[in-house]
């Protein structure tokens, strides 16, 4: 065998290998979104449920309360960026921290980065991160996360008390850029919430701020939770996609090798065969001498 023969060999097993790598990534991501896009419509209930409790607490509001104050000029505000943690998502990562970057602008901003690569592409970019923590890495985790941004946030805005805090993610859609949502999370918009008509108002065994708060909080939390999970799929969607590409680029490559491995191969049969043909016209020869 040539020596050129057994690289095109050596090279197509090393191809086969890597199709096989590809096809794996490509059904983990394709789960991984499946479970995550599951779990949205559970993460929304439970979001309505304590956007209903809210609802019911504002019918006890005395006339005139106004629990959304105004952030004052000048304050911090804080853009919470949802990233990725592992690669081959393509672009993912890039779209987000410019979205964030054109959201910034020119007021003073604190950025906290969900995911390392986001971290890592941030520091490329020179954009300062205030904060940072790694991103789920299943959608069993998203939850936790969710419950590290929350208490992170909550502690920076009890200092700064008029801070707003945006929300950045990924949707999955069939483009990236148009599934990119930017969400206001704090201060907390009650007027969404319409106030439950009711003859008996409810009994409440905290004070109306107190009992606002924790549920506000719980709300966040569950926005937090539904922006990973959005974000954990699409990003899987994302790594889907890459996965396709490259799938197909590996193909590409072995129908390549594969060809050239006939043509390497016809054209060593050639040179046996003429090869062949001469020694047998020599030995037939009659001026072969014995």
């Amino acid at each position: 065998m040539s020596s050129k023969l057994s690289e095109i060999e050596s090279r197509t097993a090393s191809a086969t290998q890597l199709q096989a790598v590809i096809g794996a990534m490509r059904g983990i991501a394709a789960a991984r979104e499946r479970e995550a896009q599951a779990r949205i419509a559970g993460i929304r209930s439970a979001a309505a449920t304590v956007g209903e409790a809210i609802g019911r607490a504002l019918t006890a509001a005395p006339s005139g309360y106004a629990p959304d104050p105004a952030p004052a000029q000048g304050s911090v505000r804080i853009l919470i960026v949802v990233c990725t943690e592992q690669g081959f998502v393509g672009g993912f990562n890039d779209r987000l921290l410019a979205r964030a970057e054109q959201l910034k602008g020119t007021a003073p901003s604190e950025i906290f980065v969900v995911g390392t690569r986001g971290a890592m592409l941030a520091q490329e970019r020179a954009l300062h991160c205030a904060w940072t923590v790694p991103m789920a890495s299943h959608a069993d985790d998203a939850m936790r996360v969710a419950g590290q941004i929350a208490d992170a946030v909550f502690a920076r805005f009890r200092d700064r008390a008029s801070s707003q805090v945006w929300l950045v993610y990924a949707t999955p859609g069939p483009a990236l850029a148009e599934s990119i949502v930017t969400r206001r999370l704090v201060p907390f918009e009650f007027a969404r919430f319409r106030r439950a008509s009711s003859r008996q108002p409810p009994l409440f065994n905290l004070p109306l701020d107190q009992l606002l708060t924790g549920l506000t909080e719980r709300y966040v939390y569950l926005e937090l939770c539904e922006g990973l999970m959005q974000s954990f799929a699409s990003e899987n969607a994302a790594r889907l996609a890459a996965m396709l590409a490259a799938s197909h680029h590996v193909k590409d490559q072995l129908a390549v090798l594969t060809r050239e491995s006939r043509i390497v191969r016809q054209s060593e049969i050639t040179a046996e065969i003429a090869e062949l043909a001469t020694a047998g016209r020599a030995r037939t020869s009659p001026y072969t001498q014995t």
